[in-house]
């Protein structure tokens, strides 16, 4: 039977990756050809990201894949994390480097869009979750300073839209990406005017929405000639991390959510339709696109960020491994500490683990101080937000859900999962742990006439990947823990 290679890239807010997928029939085997690392600069008071220094990567993942590996993958694809954008100038210039969604640009945007178009009028247009770094409010920031780089900008490419405008030269918006923008109709590939109008600008910077698995074009003879590749396809996969996340999710049937876990916990339902009520807007619920016409109803949540924070800092003490974190985290006192994983203050502080103190002084709580117990504060108030989130899905879906799967990077960390179900009540099903990368390279097979359905595409997941299970063992206290909780967020909102 005839192998068939793909290269993904699949980047995310703390690292990158150039993936190799070789598909056989039903099976699908991954090599991890390139790891580099993508990390926000400050530059001038504000945070960017260096695409050029990505897209530099990406080129030495396609060279070393050829060179290294001596093999010519079919095509490549590329996924990257959600709602940031470059602007691209008439004559074909970035105008500017990208600002990263960390920035402290958009603290008060919120508010100030609001008064442009109201809450309500804005989640009908959109039906996307309410957050500060949406697109939608970077725009209106970018509109209300007044930048050159808007002023200058014909086209405006999301993250994944222009790396591949760098690869090819074609200027394309895929549909996942832009669904996570708060700019598109609640579940259709369609621009909101009104919106745009809101934000200080105009449609005149949107391009041709296209769907996952599009072939975009060849990568260009210069990208050739650099990584020694002939000229293979570059695929618009599901290009939002999480929609290519979703869609490598190894379920059957209805009763189910995924936590995509990784910088964030993604947490959410596959839904046939968007889901734009007005009890979803205050739960504060995202309705984004996913493959073959799905929505992705979830819930952002702040997810590793927390410990991965913990980590930069502890490292300039001490290197530490993530097993020794995840043993501490388990040695220490359940329940001790406890925080809402999305309380602002935790978006980008200079030091997270004082940030989490701040938080427990003020709450009432006694604070942590070892490495241990911030890592079994973090750990706990995960469990705990997801079993808060479990109840607003099951709240808005009015379907109980029975399983949780755990796809992705914290897939690895089975402290986590073993909490998960504990918290929920619900068996937890680990992994893949490369989720997004396996549904990045099964939407470039789509592409190619390879593999033909969503359905499909999870059969090869299942018959490829064995995954972790864990049951509920039912410890004694998370009951009083969760409403111990509840009645701490709710007592800290400002």
């Amino acid at each position: 039977m005839k192998k068939t290679h793909f290269l993904a890239f699949d980047i995310g807010a703390s690292s990158g990756r150039a993936i190799l997928g070789t598909l056989e029939g039903h099976r699908l085997e991954l090599k991890e050809i390139h790891r580099f690392r993508n990390q926000m600069m400050l530059l001038h008071g504000h945070y960017h990201w260096n695409i050029y220094s990505l897209f530099s990567e990406l080129k030495t993942g396609l060279a070393l894949c050829i060179r290294q590996e001596r093999i010519q993958p079919d095509s490549i694809g590329i996924d990257t994390w959600g709602v940031d954008f470059g602007l691209v100038t008439r004559d074909g210039f970035l105008a500017g480097l990208p600002f990263a969604y960390r920035d402290h640009r958009t603290d008060h945007a919120m508010e100030q869009f609001f008064e442009k178009m109201d809450a309500e009028m804005t989640y009908k247009l959109s039906g996307i979750q309410f957050m500060q770094f949406n697109t939608l409010f970077q725009l209106f920031v970018s509109s209300r300073d007044k930048l050159s780089s808007l002023e200058m900008a014909e086209s405006m490419l999301f993250t994944p839209d222009l790396l591949n405008w760098m690869f090819t030269g074609i200027r394309k918006n895929e549909y996942t990406i832009a669904s996570t923008s708060a700019l598109l109709k609640p579940g259709k590939a369609e621009w909101v005017p009104e919106l745009f109008s809101a934000a200080g600008t105009t449609l005149d910077l949107t391009g041709e929405i296209v769907s996952p698995g599009t072939i975009l074009g060849p990568i260009l003879k210069e990208v050739c000639n650099e990584t020694g590749s002939i000229q293979i396809p570059c695929v618009a996969v599901a290009s939002h991390d999480t929609a290519s996340a979703v869609a490598s999710v190894p379920a059957s049937g209805n009763h189910w959510a995924y936590i995509s876990s990784g910088t964030w916990s993604l947490m959410g339902v596959e839904s046939t339709f968007p889901v734009v009520t007005e009890k979803a807007r205050l739960l504060n619920f995202t309705n984004e696109g996913g493959v073959d016409g799905t929505t992705r109803l979830l819930k952002n949540i702040m997810g590793m960020w927390l410990i991965q924070e913990c980590k930069r800092i502890w490292d300039h003490e001490k290197p530490i491994e993530w097993a020794e974190i995840m043993e501490m985290g388990k040695r220490s006192e359940p329940f001790a500490f406890l925080i809402d994983p999305d309380h602002p203050g935790f978006l980008n502080p200079p030091d997270m683990q004082e940030a989490i103190r701040e938080y427990c002084r003020r709450t009432g709580q006694l604070v942590p101080v070892s490495k241990g117990q911030i890592a079994r504060c973090i750990y706990d108030s995960l469990a705990l937000k997801y079993k808060f989130t479990i109840g607003q899905l099951e709240d808005l879906t009015d379907q109980k859900i029975e399983r949780i799967h755990i796809i992705g990077g914290g897939a690895n960390n089975s402290f986590l999962c073993q909490l998960t179900a504990d918290a929920t009540g619900l068996p937890v099903t680990a992994g893949p742990m490369e989720a997004t990368a396996i549904g990045n390279i099964l939407m470039q097979a789509r592409a190619l006439g390879l593999v033909n359905s969503l359905d499909e595409m999870r059969a090869i997941v299942t018959a490829s990947f064995e995954p972790f299970e864990y049951e509920p063992q039912f410890h004694t206290g998370w009951e009083e823990a969760y409403q111990k909780w509840k009645e701490i967020i709710e007592s800290y909102q400002d």
